[in-house]
């Protein structure tokens, strides 16, 4: 059984859009016909990028979303361009691991509660008011819902031994998520998903002895977020969805 989306004249903001998974989700609106900002502080011609920005219907906006005035700046420049913002994935994110509390230093905490957390905070935060709005590129979305999507992890469901201030800032985007959720009841849904490993060419180099065929493609969580963000679960708001298959 196949399935298609059809977001034309929707525009979605994509945040961490240079990554593996921020490239997928960008692609994946782009191909559903939505007018795509990918945004992310690694440019596009930057060889970690593996986003391709010369894609038709996706448009590049640079900032650092951990920089409160940076979003503001970005969201308020998508906004103006497209004439409204109907969806946000909050994809940046990042990993750090390996020590147990005791021996984790301070730094590596902010980073990822940072990277993590208040990128998707401060994303949503100025994103509301426009999704409330809705109607991205001339578009009547009214009797619709805008739509946040954010990634959360399969780790944030338990305490587990190395990795403690990413599993906590993971949950900490399930709980926001469920907040935003709760307050914009009618207006905008708000979910997650849950990832365990991805299957991208860092986590590739980091465990190349572990059993590759188990992670999960990009494009699944993807296509998973998409459906979060269409009328096909237009009475889901406030969940966290695994997106973990066999991972």
């Amino acid at each position: 059984m196949s399935v298609s989306f059809d977001f034309s004249d929707d525009v979605a903001l994509v945040t961490g859009a240079s990554g593996a998974l921020g490239s997928a989700v960008c692609r994946a609106f782009a191909d559903a016909g939505a007018t795509v900002a990918a945004a992310d502080v690694v440019a596009p011609d930057d060889e970690d990028t593996a986003l391709d920005a010369d894609r038709e219907r996706i448009h590049f906006y640079e900032g650092d979303f951990t920089d409160e005035s940076d979003v503001e700046r970005v969201v308020s420049e998508v906004a103006d361009d497209h004439g409204g913002l109907d969806y946000l994935a909050n994809i940046a994110g990042t990993w750090r691991g390996g020590t147990p509390i005791e021996e984790t230093d301070a730094e590596t905490f902010d980073f990822l509660f940072d990277v993590n957390l208040k990128t998707m905070f401060l994303a949503s935060k100025h994103a509301l008011p426009h999704l409330r709005d809705g109607g991205g590129n001339g578009s009547d979305r009214e009797g619709e819902q805008g739509a946040i999507v954010s990634v959360s992890a399969r780790s944030s469901l338990e305490g587990g031994e190395g990795d403690g201030p990413y599993r906590a800032s993971k949950a900490g985007v399930r709980l926001l998520t469920e907040t935003i959720a709760e307050e914009n009841a009618g207006e905008v849904r708000a979910n997650a998903v849950m990832p365990s490993v991805i299957d991208t060419p860092a986590n590739r180099e980091m465990m190349p002895d572990a059993d590759h065929d188990k992670w999960v493609d990009p494009a699944d969580i993807a296509e998973t977020i998409l459906v979060l963000c269409s009328d096909a679960t237009s009475v889901t708001s406030g969940a966290a969805v695994p997106v973990y298959g066999e991972a």
